[in-house]
């Protein structure tokens, strides 16, 4: 399988700490962000890469040119204005030959890829699923959009942030596999978002999306605070 890391935001959460470089180019003990993402990908079996980048991604396509050092090839899909999440797929389209591993570039999950893929499949053998999306489960999902699935792991629906505490404590991790059916949900050349217009879209003509519950570290680093955990993480790995 091939993957896309959706690398292309402007970063403003981040910009107290990390304002010359793109947020998947901050640094973490040492190293990008991005290289990270790449790291999980090569575990997980995938060789085949394609960053959907656009603020600032010279720097990028500079630090990992062909992806020859890190053993995968490395495809870059431009945007020249922001086109959204599912935009960026669209755009990148010409890169996707089946389905394909999307990765957020801002968030980062431990998880096996494989078992992701395989999860996919059996969904789209038995339930013609579109695609399947990690989930994590936090104590307090009120500053992420949480998800809401039924008893066979369908995703019911994706709920803006809330105040409530009773929200799903269910939220999107960021990785997902994907059939390249998908993209027949997404319009050419305009901003769109996966979450808020392409997924519940395609849930809602028939083509489901199935949660992938997991347990393993989740952070996002888009913020400071969740930039400052993901540099303790690694470094406590490390030591």
């Amino acid at each position: 399988m091939q993957a896309l890391i959706l690398a292309g935001g402007l970063g403003t959460r981040l910009r107290a700490v990390v304002s010359d470089k793109p947020k998947p180019m901050a640094t973490i003990v040492g190293k990008p962000f991005l290289e990270y993402q790449i790291e999980l990908l090569q575990r997980g079996g995938v060789d085949d890469v394609t960053f959907c980048v656009g603020y600032l991604y010279e720097q990028i396509q500079n630090y990992f040119g062909s992806g020859e050092k890190w053993g995968v090839k490395i495809n870059y899909s431009i945007e020249e204005e922001l086109l959204g999440t599912a935009g960026a797929l669209k755009l990148a389209q010409r890169f996707i030959h089946g389905p394909f591993f999307v990765l957020n570039g801002d968030t980062h999950l431990d998880i096996d890829l494989p078992k992701l893929a395989r999860f996919y499949q059996e969904n789209k053998e038995n339930h013609n699923a579109i695609g399947a999306m990690a989930l994590a489960e936090i104590q307090d999902a009120r500053n992420y959009g949480s998800v809401t699935i039924n008893a066979d792991s369908a995703i019911l629906s994706f709920n803006e942030k809330s105040e409530s505490a009773e929200t799903s404590k269910l939220i999107n991790a960021g990785i997902y596999v994907l059939a390249p059916e998908i993209l027949n949900f997404i319009a050419a050349a305009k901003k769109v978002s996966l979450e808020k217009e392409t997924f519940p879209t395609a849930i809602n003509q028939g083509h489901p999306l199935f949660g992938y519950r997991t347990e393993g570290y989740f952070v996002d680093i888009g913020t400071p605070a969740g930039y400052q955990g993901f540099q303790q993480h690694i470094s406590g790995k490390d030591a």
